[in-house]
């Protein structure tokens, strides 16, 4: 369809097109924006569009319900009927689908689904864009080489089903990212934010931070592997709570495939996971992480099913005061575990009832070590969640609530549900970007953690 086609008639023409049982059409507006630079100078930038349309058809037969999803980008009016028969040719060439529901009915129609849909471009950076071009200069006075990126995406989806909803979603996410550099390359900082629109990060605030971070690696301490006392920022703990919830679908417990399965068959529900109060949830109305209140599923998995499209996502306490609540369902594998209806989340808070910053956290540390950010995680045991990855720009020593060098980097082994178990203070809830799921999940908040023995099993040289 053209641009200019609204995303409402192509979703109102693919159900008209329809000729299965069942039909959920889903179309994807986007729209983003971006800067890059290297060495305190704008390099790139540039704005996109893109139009994404989803079909679900589903057809009944003698033996259940059978589902076909086909997804296409760039769909012309001449590409919009192939698009629909290839969904009901899927679903009449499948066996029934396991997660088969009736459609979701009900839901409030959105009140906007006939707008065009909400768009990005440059002017998201007006304010931005000369702080940044601020922050190249004091970086430059100070001996210092600013690298990064800023990136702002805004996704409006129309979802219409044959059983009448007609809904939308706006969803803007933004990231900037910013790595500060030596002249001489050997020494490296990052820092990162999430922001819905860039007038709530100061590229200045990042460079004095990324200064300080420079500052201390001028002297180096090389340490061993070992178990240390660790300082986790919110960006890490984040990353690792993320992963913790990708693994947290219900049937997978039940049926002993996870961390979260109780030895000799059911769940850990109702089990204290940390002695800490901390509480870990979603809510699609938190103040700026806003996500869709809605399912929005373009295939079926373990935390997600395509017939749930549609589907109210309500607030949700995974973990409430330290004991684990609920694991993430859909209707079918609510009603085969016999746990509550619980849909996957768009974003995540942990509180931990916390008030100090990361800074006198540190200020209270008689040694240990402070990370800056993780990356490159990856599973080693489901059963335990045992996860591996590497520390990265930036591994500080503190002695007696001052930091006195960089470290090394480290390779780490842990389960971040272990983790929980063993923390001993929480810091103040902040907005915080995953640095290594960030290009999936950008909507967090996290207080820093501290970890009596995080385990530092190999010393890396990874920078």
């Amino acid at each position: 369809m053209s641009t200019r086609t609204k995303p409402h008639e192509i979703v109102e023409r693919a159900l008209e097109l329809s000729t299965a049982d069942g039909c959920v059409v889903i179309a994807d507006e986007e729209s983003s924006a971006n800067l890059r630079w290297a060495g305190n100078a704008l390099t790139t930038n540039g704005v996109t569009r893109g139009r994404t349309l989803t079909v679900i058809a589903t057809v009944d037969g003698k033996e259940g319900t059978a589902s076909g999803v086909v997804s296409r980008s760039a769909v012309t009016a001449a590409d919009l009927e192939p698009l629909v028969r290839a969904a009901e040719a899927a679903a009449r060439g499948a066996g029934p689908a396991e997660d088969a529901q009736p459609l979701v009915t009900g839901t409030p129609a959105s009140p906007d689904f006939t707008d065009a849909p909400a768009e990005t471009s440059s002017a998201v950076f007006a304010d931005f864009a000369p702080a940044l071009g601020e922050a190249f200069a004091r970086a430059r006075a100070g001996g210092r080489e600013l690298y990064g990126f800023a990136n702002h995406e805004l996704v409006s989806t129309y979802v219409g089903t044959s059983t009448g909803l007609r809904l939308r979603h706006d969803q803007p996410n933004g990231t900037l990212e910013v790595n500060a550099k030596s002249p001489d390359r050997l020494r490296s900082a990052w820092a990162g934010r999430s922001t819905r629109d860039f007038k709530d990060v100061d590229p200045t605030v990042l460079d004095a931070e990324l200064a300080v971070r420079l500052g201390w690696a001028e002297r180096k301490v090389v340490l061993p592997a070992g178990r240390y006392e660790t300082l986790l920022p919110p960006t890490a703990v984040a990353d690792l709570l993320i992963y913790q919830m990708w693994s947290a679908a219900a049937r997978d417990a039940v049926e002993g495939r996870t961390v979260f399965s109780q030895p000799g068959g059911g769940t850990r529900l109702g089990e204290r996971l940390s002695p800490l109060p901390l509480t870990l949830r979603s809510d699609p109305n938190a103040p700026g992480l806003e996500s869709a209140p809605f399912v929005i599923a373009h295939s079926s998995g373990d935390d997600a099913s395509v017939f749930d499209n549609g589907l109210p996502v309500p607030p949700t306490d995974w973990i409430a005061e330290g004991e684990l609540k609920r694991l993430t369902t859909t209707r079918h594998s609510a009603a085969l575990t016999g746990l509550d209806l619980s849909p996957g989340f768009g974003n995540l808070i942990l509180d931990g009832g916390g008030e100090k910053s990361l800074e006198e956290m540190v200020a209270g540390t008689s040694r240990g070590l402070l990370l800056t950010c993780l990356w490159y995680i990856r599973e080693v045991d489901p059963a335990t969640l045992l996860l591996t990855g590497l520390t990265r720009d930036g591994v500080y020593l503190v002695e007696d609530g001052q930091v006195v060098g960089e470290v090394n980097n480290f390779r780490f082994n842990e389960s971040p549900v272990d983790l929980l178990s063993r923390a001993t203070e929480a810091g103040r809830t902040e907005k915080t970007l995953p640095r290594e799921w960030g290009d999936w999940f950008t909507r967090a908040a996290m207080p820093a953690l501290r970890i009596p023995d995080f385990n530092m099993s190999s010393v890396s040289k990874g920078v």
